[in-house]
């Protein structure tokens, strides 16, 4: 199977966008938050952000995502978690409400797919997002990538967590 793709249910998908490696400047990219304003990658400049995407807040594999990454942010230290998704703003914020969900900034790539472009998370079709992990450091470097093959599948957490702990 490519980079570029995905399973879902034993069901080759593509992925659209650029590929996203370590190493890379991290792109810019705009999203919209809870309240419907826009936000960029770049707003929180200067700090170890987390970026965890996933295709929709109301599954379970996706909500067990958020639940671990707000648990684990208070083991982390000084770290943005950035929930992506293309869900609305409302279920976003509907979710993290419901769930006790305070540590993980959750943002919605459903306006321009700005984000699942730039970074090759968009899937060809039904334009979701892709299930992954991306952390970039405070100098906007890629320092880990996840590509989750099966979406169906969790991200590797620790991997994800034990590289954003060494670089706060």
């Amino acid at each position: 199977m490519a980079q570029n793709q995905v399973l879902f249910g034993g069901k080759t998908l593509n992925l659209l966008g650029n590929t996203i490696k370590v190493g890379d400047k991290a792109p810019d990219f705009t999203v919209v938050d809870n309240g419907l304003g826009h936000k960029k990658l770049s707003d929180y400049a200067g700090k170890v952000r987390i970026l965890s995407i996933y295709p929709s807040i109301d599954t379970p594999v996706c909500a067990t995502q958020n639940r671990t990454f707000n648990k684990e942010a208070a083991n982390v230290g000084d770290v943005v978690i950035m929930g992506i998704s293309n869900d609305l703003p409302f279920a976003q914020k509907r979710f993290c409400a419901a769930e006790g969900i305070d540590k993980v900034v959750t943002m919605s790539d459903y306006q321009q797919n700005d984000f699942g472009n730039k970074y090759g998370f968009l899937i060809e079709g039904v334009k979701l997002l892709s299930r992954g992990t991306v952390v970039v450091d405070k100098d906007d470097v890629v320092q880990y990538v996840e590509y989750v093959a099966e979406i169906g599948k969790e991200p590797n957490y620790e991997a994800a967590l034990a590289v954003a702990k060494k670089l706060v």
